[in-house]
This record gives C-alpha cells, structure tokens and sequence, in this order.
C-alpha cells in the first residue's frame, strides 16, 4: 500500500478542520508499523496560518523533532517551505524509527515556523502528541495511532503559541 492510499481522504470528518474561529490548526496523519518499529508521520496540511510581522500570507515550514523519555533529541526533520500560503499543503511523510518497547515512552513534536528571512524566523505554534502530550486531543490521537494497527489516523490540531 502507497503512502497516498493510506492518506486520510479529504471527504472523512476527521479530515474536516475542527475551529472555525481562524486559530492556526494542522491536519497531521500518524501511523505505526509494529512490524518495521517505523512511526510515520505525515504533515498533510494547515489552515489559518497567520504572518505576526505583517499582512502578507507567510512562509512556512513545520520542523519535526522526536524525543525519549528524558526529553533528549532522537532525531529531527522538516518539511520544504510553502510560501506565501495562509493555508499551505504539505503532504509530506517523515519516518522515525521507535521500537514497540519505546512507543508510549516517546513525545513527537511538530513546531509552525514562519521564514521571514535568511536568519530569522518566527513561530506560529506548535502542538506534541505522545508521552507528553500538550493535550487530551493530542493524546487521544496518539492512542487512537497504537491501537489503529497499523491504519493512518488522521485528525485536525489547533496550534499552541509558543
């Protein structure tokens, strides 16, 4: 099965954007592989990205970071730049490896940016899902992922400022 046919489709209620009230918000997939220990995740899209410096749509990137139990980094990516997209599509799958030992002992961290210029950046949000949480939706996200057996589970985030 191909990462797009295990994509959430944009008709299903998980994939219809939770707030209307024009918070930033992400639309993440999750998916475990048991078997291979490989944890995807796929940033699908965002809704309501806001420029904080200006009123152009901004430019922006979401950076990924997986930490152990102790809050050490295990690994890190991010997605390309969309720019000057108040709502961008990223579909883009990023894998991490976690053995099954591992995955409730893990916090995935997915952190907005937007790229105002070479060096400076500024954040529009951020969300965790897994052993740290930053919520009950999160959380139950992350439950929802290990007992999916291996079915992409896909739901809408509201962003929490930095």
């Amino acid at each position: 099965m191909s990462m797009s046919e295990v994509s959430c489709m944009e008709s299903s209620s998980s994939c219809q954007s939770l707030v209307h009230n024009a918070a930033p918000e992400i639309l993440i997939g999750l998916l475990y592989n048991a078997t291979t220990g490989r944890l995807s995740a796929e940033v699908i899209k965002g809704s309501h990205f806001k420029n904080l410096s200006s009123n152009r749509p901004p430019n922006t990137y979401v950076k990924l970071t997986l930490l152990n139990s102790m809050g050490q980094e295990m690994s890190k990516c991010k997605t390309s730049t969309r720019r000057g997209q108040p709502n961008p599509l990223y579909k883009e799958t990023f894998i991490f490896q976690v053995a099954l030992f591992q995955l409730s002992d893990v916090t995935l961290i997915l952190s907005v940016y937007n790229k105002r210029s070479m060096k400076r950046k500024e954040m529009i949000g951020w969300i965790s899902l897994g052993l740290n949480s930053s919520g009950d939706e999160e959380l139950s996200h992350w439950t929802e992922m290990k007992e999916s057996k291996g079915q992409q589970v896909c739901r809408w985030h509201t962003l929490l400022e930095s």
